[in-house]
Protein backbone atom coordinates (compact mmCIF):
# COMPACT_ATOMS: atom_id res chain seq x y z
CA UNK A 1 0.00 0.00 0.00
CA UNK A 2 2.72 2.31 0.94
CA UNK A 3 4.66 1.35 -2.13
CA UNK A 4 1.68 2.11 -4.69
CA UNK A 5 1.28 5.77 -3.36
CA UNK A 6 4.57 6.81 -3.85
CA UNK A 7 4.67 5.76 -6.97
CA UNK A 8 1.76 7.55 -7.87
CA UNK A 9 2.57 10.63 -6.59
CA UNK A 10 6.08 11.56 -9.37
CA UNK A 11 4.85 12.95 -11.72
CA UNK A 12 5.88 11.49 -15.19
CA UNK A 13 7.46 13.62 -17.79
CA UNK A 14 5.35 11.78 -20.86
CA UNK A 15 2.04 13.91 -19.30
CA UNK A 16 3.40 16.89 -18.64
CA UNK A 17 2.79 19.31 -21.58
CA UNK A 18 5.91 20.68 -23.45
CA UNK A 19 6.05 24.78 -23.61
CA UNK A 20 4.99 25.53 -27.36
CA UNK A 21 6.54 28.74 -29.05
CA UNK A 22 3.42 28.96 -31.61
CA UNK A 23 0.82 31.28 -31.56
CA UNK A 24 -2.29 29.40 -30.11
CA UNK A 25 -4.31 30.80 -33.12
CA UNK A 26 -6.47 28.13 -34.13
CA UNK A 27 -8.00 29.74 -37.48
CA UNK A 28 -4.39 31.37 -38.63
CA UNK A 29 -1.73 28.84 -37.80
CA UNK A 30 1.00 29.99 -40.36
CA UNK A 31 0.72 33.36 -41.94
CA UNK A 32 3.31 34.53 -45.33
CA UNK A 33 5.48 37.85 -44.35
CA UNK A 34 4.21 39.08 -48.19
CA UNK A 35 0.88 37.88 -50.05
CA UNK A 36 0.70 35.67 -52.78
CA UNK A 37 -0.43 38.58 -55.53
CA UNK A 38 2.49 40.66 -54.25
CA UNK A 39 5.25 37.90 -54.35
CA UNK A 40 3.88 37.58 -57.96
CA UNK A 41 4.52 41.60 -58.45
CA UNK A 42 8.13 41.43 -56.82
CA UNK A 43 8.58 38.34 -58.48
CA UNK A 44 7.82 40.33 -62.20
CA UNK A 45 9.73 43.66 -60.96
CA UNK A 46 12.65 41.97 -59.52
CA UNK A 47 12.83 40.13 -62.97
CA UNK A 48 12.50 43.55 -65.04
CA UNK A 49 15.02 45.06 -62.90
CA UNK A 50 17.46 41.93 -63.51
CA UNK A 51 17.02 42.55 -67.27
CA UNK A 52 17.51 45.97 -67.39
CA UNK A 53 20.88 45.71 -65.63
CA UNK A 54 21.60 42.96 -68.40
CA UNK A 55 21.15 45.33 -70.90
CA UNK A 56 23.00 48.15 -69.38
CA UNK A 57 26.14 45.81 -68.80
CA UNK A 58 25.51 44.61 -72.87
CA UNK A 59 25.45 48.11 -73.75
CA UNK A 60 28.53 49.25 -72.05
CA UNK A 61 30.24 46.67 -73.46
CA UNK A 62 30.57 43.92 -70.49
CA UNK A 63 30.55 41.51 -72.84
CA UNK A 64 34.26 42.97 -74.77
CA UNK A 65 35.17 43.66 -71.54
CA UNK A 66 35.13 47.22 -71.95
CA UNK A 67 33.63 48.37 -68.51
CA UNK A 68 36.31 50.27 -67.25
CA UNK A 69 37.48 53.34 -68.94
CA UNK A 70 40.25 54.75 -67.75
CA UNK A 71 41.82 57.92 -69.25
CA UNK A 72 45.09 57.40 -69.82
CA UNK A 73 47.48 60.10 -69.28
CA UNK A 74 50.93 59.92 -70.87
CA UNK A 75 53.57 58.70 -68.28
CA UNK A 76 55.63 61.86 -66.57
CA UNK A 77 59.36 61.46 -66.37
CA UNK A 78 61.46 63.27 -63.87
CA UNK A 79 64.57 64.88 -65.03
CA UNK A 80 67.02 63.90 -61.79
CA UNK A 81 70.81 65.85 -62.70
CA UNK A 82 73.86 65.78 -60.13
CA UNK A 83 75.87 68.50 -59.78
CA UNK A 84 78.95 66.13 -59.80
CA UNK A 85 81.27 68.51 -58.15
CA UNK A 86 78.55 68.45 -55.19
CA UNK A 87 77.08 65.24 -55.03
CA UNK A 88 77.90 62.73 -52.41
CA UNK A 89 78.09 59.15 -53.09
CA UNK A 90 74.22 58.22 -52.12
CA UNK A 91 73.41 60.87 -55.07
CA UNK A 92 75.86 59.23 -57.03
CA UNK A 93 74.74 55.70 -56.80
CA UNK A 94 71.39 56.95 -58.38
CA UNK A 95 73.24 57.50 -61.91
CA UNK A 96 73.05 54.43 -63.99
CA UNK A 97 76.04 52.64 -64.50
CA UNK A 98 77.43 53.61 -61.49
CA UNK A 99 77.65 51.72 -58.58
CA UNK A 100 78.80 52.24 -55.00
CA UNK A 101 82.57 51.67 -55.72
CA UNK A 102 82.78 53.75 -58.67
CA UNK A 103 80.95 56.42 -57.01
CA UNK A 104 82.95 56.66 -54.27
CA UNK A 105 86.44 56.48 -56.88
CA UNK A 106 84.36 59.81 -58.16
CA UNK A 107 84.32 61.53 -55.04
CA UNK A 108 88.14 60.22 -54.48
CA UNK A 109 89.16 61.62 -57.28
CA UNK A 110 87.43 65.04 -56.77
CA UNK A 111 88.62 65.31 -53.59
CA UNK A 112 92.21 64.84 -54.74
CA UNK A 113 92.76 66.29 -57.52
CA UNK A 114 89.47 69.21 -57.08
CA UNK A 115 86.60 69.71 -58.76
CA UNK A 116 85.83 68.41 -62.40
CA UNK A 117 86.04 71.75 -64.70
CA UNK A 118 84.29 69.93 -67.05
CA UNK A 119 81.84 66.70 -67.67
CA UNK A 120 84.33 65.53 -70.00
CA UNK A 121 86.95 65.16 -67.12
CA UNK A 122 85.07 62.05 -65.66
CA UNK A 123 87.53 60.25 -67.91
CA UNK A 124 90.11 60.78 -65.63
CA UNK A 125 88.38 57.93 -62.87
CA UNK A 126 89.52 54.51 -63.42
CA UNK A 127 86.51 52.30 -64.65
CA UNK A 128 84.39 55.43 -66.39
CA UNK A 129 85.44 55.79 -70.47
CA UNK A 130 83.87 56.91 -73.31
CA UNK A 131 79.93 54.90 -73.12
CA UNK A 132 79.59 55.34 -69.44
CA UNK A 133 80.70 58.64 -70.05
CA UNK A 134 77.58 59.20 -72.63
CA UNK A 135 75.03 57.46 -70.35
CA UNK A 136 76.01 59.94 -67.78
CA UNK A 137 75.85 62.94 -69.64
CA UNK A 138 72.17 63.17 -69.35
CA UNK A 139 72.23 62.78 -65.55
CA UNK A 140 74.67 65.27 -65.04
CA UNK A 141 74.37 69.12 -64.66
CA UNK A 142 76.51 71.05 -67.44
CA UNK A 143 79.48 72.59 -65.46
CA UNK A 144 79.94 76.13 -66.47
CA UNK A 145 83.24 77.10 -68.28
CA UNK A 146 85.84 79.18 -66.18
CA UNK A 147 84.75 82.74 -65.49
CA UNK A 148 85.07 85.36 -63.03
CA UNK A 149 81.82 83.86 -60.82
CA UNK A 150 83.71 82.25 -58.48
CA UNK A 151 86.10 85.20 -57.58
CA UNK A 152 86.89 85.97 -54.33
CA UNK A 153 85.75 88.80 -52.00
CA UNK A 154 89.24 90.01 -52.13
CA UNK A 155 89.36 89.62 -56.05
CA UNK A 156 86.00 92.08 -56.56
CA UNK A 157 87.22 94.34 -54.30
CA UNK A 158 90.84 95.00 -55.87
CA UNK A 159 88.53 95.59 -58.87
CA UNK A 160 86.67 98.40 -57.43
CA UNK A 161 88.06 102.08 -58.23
Amino acid sequence: MGLESTTTNIPSPMHEKQPTNKKSSPRDPWRPLIKPSDQNTLLVLTTCLLVLMIGHWWYRGGHRGDLIEIDRAPPLQAKFQVDINKADWPELIQLPGLGETLAKRLLAERDNNGPYRDVDELVRVHGIGQRTLEKLRPYLIPIPKDTDWAATDEDRTSSIP
